[in-house]
């Protein structure tokens, strides 16, 4: 692994496919070296597509004053209490137009939204996961929004999995953005402007530090805009190619504990 030569102020990373092993646990010598990175004054950002909800398992690795930037960055929240503590939401009125364009475009498509409150979503929405008791469905996404919408995903299964990504954001045009995080047949959208690196520099710059002093981690397409703004940029050996070829240093895959391997030089730059 190719190493910079000066420690970070700022550890950023994704989680899914990168810090956390295939079956979403933190290994025992990642959640060391998250402890050490604290220890030696290190702030460690979660930058990730989850919602807050899903960041049950990972309070006690960001020692229990951790934030993480969720939502693809339209939402910062405390780990361990689950506060939102800053967001960028789009308004009902954005994602009622976003979902006009796209059911003009892609008749079968069905949506669901993510915001502060937790998940709402259509009646025909083929969600892989247990949703939460009482999360509102109804026949139309407009029918569940309250006010400000972190992420409106989209569902079609009438458009291929690998293009998925790239025919949905030539279908939303100027009005928001396209995210790929990886998950094959999903759209996830953004508000305008709002990006992983786009929270992630405003939160640096409120605790005046800087692209140069922050260490970046990622593995999917959804994380180029932080890999590429931050000074130092690692890619597991499991990302995906466009992160490879952008990334200023690559690391051992997610299986391997590479994230480890970079916390570990973090400390060890610091001594």
């Amino acid at each position: 692994m190719s190493a910079p030569t000066s420690a970070p102020r700022l550890i950023a990373t994704d989680l899914d496919g990168t810090l956390l092993r295939d079956d979403g646990t933190v290994s025992a010598r990642t959640a060391a070296a998250l402890r050490a990175v604290a220890d030696a004054g290190i702030e460690v950002v979660f930058v990730t597509a989850r919602p807050a909800r899903w960041l049950d398992d990972l309070a006690e690795h960001v020692a229990g004053h951790g934030v993480a930037i969720c939502a693809n960055g339209a939402a910062v929240v405390d780990v361990a209490t689950r506060q939102v503590l800053a967001e960028h939401g789009m308004s009902d009125e954005l994602v009622a137009t976003i979902a006009r364009r796209v059911r003009a475009a892609w008749p079968d498509a069905t949506f669901a939204v993510e915001n502060a409150a937790g998940i709402g979503l259509e009646t025909g929405f083929p969600s892989p996961y247990e949703n939460p008791v009482g999360s509102p469905v109804a026949d139309r996404v407009e029918d569940v929004l309250t006010g400000s919408t972190f992420k409106l995903l989209v569902k079609s299964a009438d458009r291929p999995a690998r293009t998925f990504a790239a025919d949905l954001a030539a279908v939303v045009g100027e009005l928001a953005i396209v995210s790929d995080s990886g998950a094959s047949g999903l759209g996830e959208i953004s508000g305008p402007g709002v990006t992983k690196s786009a929270t992630l520099e405003r939160w640096a710059a409120d605790r005046g530090i800087g692209a140069a002093d922050v260490w970046a981690l990622g593995d999917a397409p959804n994380d180029l805009s932080m890999l590429t703004w931050a000074g130092a940029s690692f890619a597991v050996a499991n990302a995906h190619p466009s992160v490879l070829a952008a990334s200023t240093h690559r690391c051992a895959a997610n299986t391997d504990d590479g994230p480890a391997d970079v916390l570990d030089l973090a400390i060890a730059r610091v001594r």
